[in-house]
C-alpha cells in the first residue's frame, strides 16, 4: 500500500529530503490509483516492466509484489540510495534499479531484446514528458505503457488533429499507439500536492506500428514549430521538390497547400517522407 501523506512526509523527514519541484517529485498517497495503474497494465507474475523515476517506491513495490521484473530509473541520488538500501534488499532478483536520466535511458537499460513484450508503469515528470516520450518511440516499442501525466501532457500525447494541442509528439505517438481515454486524478492523490490535476493514461502498441525515421520526424517538428504558416510555405525549403509529392497526396485527401500542419490527419503525415 502507499505511504500515507503523513507517513510520506515523516519518511522524507528522515531521509533529509525536501521534494524537489523542477524533478516533479510528488509521490503518489492513492492506493487506488497505484492498484488501477497495476489493472491497465495488466501486471502480471513474470511480466517485465518499467517504471521512471520510483521516488519512494510506492508504485515499485506494487510491481514488485505482483511478481514483475522492475527494470527502474532514478535521478535522485538521495531517493535511489534509499531504495538500494530497501525494495533491492527485499527484491535482489526482480529489482533492477539504475541511477540516471530517464531521457537518456528510457528504458531504465532494459535489454532492447527484451523490450517489444514489456510494459511501461511510470508516474511521469512533465519537464521531460514530451523528449521521454521522444526516446521511447525510437527504439523497441514496449507493448503497453501505463502512464501518471500531468493533464496538459496527456491532453497533448491524445490531441486530435485539428486541436491547438495536437502536435509533432501526437503524431509519433498515436501512430505507434492506441490511446484509451483518460482517467483524471486529483492532485489531493500526491504529496506534496501539486497545482494541477493529472491523468492516467493507458497506451496500446499497434498491430502495425509505425515509427518515423529520425528525418522525418525533425521535419514534421520543424513544421509545427511555425504552426501558423501553410505547409506548403514550410515545406517550400525543406524538401528537394519543394514538397510537390507530398502536396499531392494531400490534395488527393481534400486538403490543399494552404493547410496548417494541425489540420493533417496521422494517416497522411505517414506517408510524408524526408532525405535522409
Amino acid at each position: 500500500m502507499p505511504l500515507s501523506p503523513t507517513a510520506t512526509r515523516e519518511l522524507l523527514t528522515r531521509l533529509g529530503h525536501q521534494p524537489k519541484r523542477f524533478l516533479g517529485q510528488n509521490f503518489l498517497v492513492d492506493g487506488n490509483i497505484v492498484r488501477k495503474s497495476l489493472d491497465l497494465a495488466g501486471v502480471r507474475s513474470g511480466d517485465t516492466v518499467v517504471e521512471v523515476g520510483p521516488g519512494l517506491g510506492t508504485l515499485t513495490s506494487a510491481l514488485l509484489e505482483a511478481g514483475a521484473g522492475v527494470w527502474a530509473v532514478e535521478k535522485d541520488t538521495t531517493l535511489a540510495v534509499h531504495l538500494r538500501h530497501t525494495l533491492a534488499v527485499q527484491y535482489p532478483e526482480t529489482l533492477h534499479l539504475m541511477e540516471g536520466d530517464a531521457v537518456e535511458e528510457p528504458l531504465a537499460g532494459l535489454p532492447s531484446q527484451l523490450a517489444p513484450g514489456g510494459k511501461i508503469v511510470a508516474n511521469l515528470p512533465y519537464a521531460i514528458s514530451t523528449p521521454w516520450m521522444d526516446a521511447v518511440l525510437s527504439g523497441p516499442l514496449p507493448a503497453r505503457m501505463v502512464l501518471m501525466l500531468q493533464l496538459e501532457a496527456a491532453q497533448r500525447y491524445a490531441a486530435p488533429p485539428g486541436t491547438k494541442t495536437f502536435g509533432a509528439i501526437s503524431i509519433f505517438l498515436q501512430a505507434a499507439y492506441d490511446i484509451a481515454p483518460g482517467h483524471r486524478v486529483a492532485g489531493a492523490c500526491f504529496h506534496p500536492r501539486p497545482d494541477v490535476d493529472s491523468c492516467l493514461l493507458q497506451l496500446v502498441r499497434k498491430s502495425d506500428p509505425f515509427v518515423f525515421l529520425p528525418a522525418t520526424k525533425q521535419l514534421i517538428r520543424a513544421c509545427f514549430q511555425q504552426r501558423r504558416k501553410q505547409l506548403g510555405a514550410l515545406l517550400r525549403n525543406r524538401l528537394p521538390d519543394g514538397g510537390a509529392v507530398w502536396l499531392a497526396v494531400l490534395a488527393r485527401a481534400g486538403l490543399s497547400a494552404k493547410t496548417r500542419p494541425e489540420a493533417v490527419p496521422v494517416a497522411l503525415w505517414k506517408l510524408l517522407q524526408a532525405p535522409a
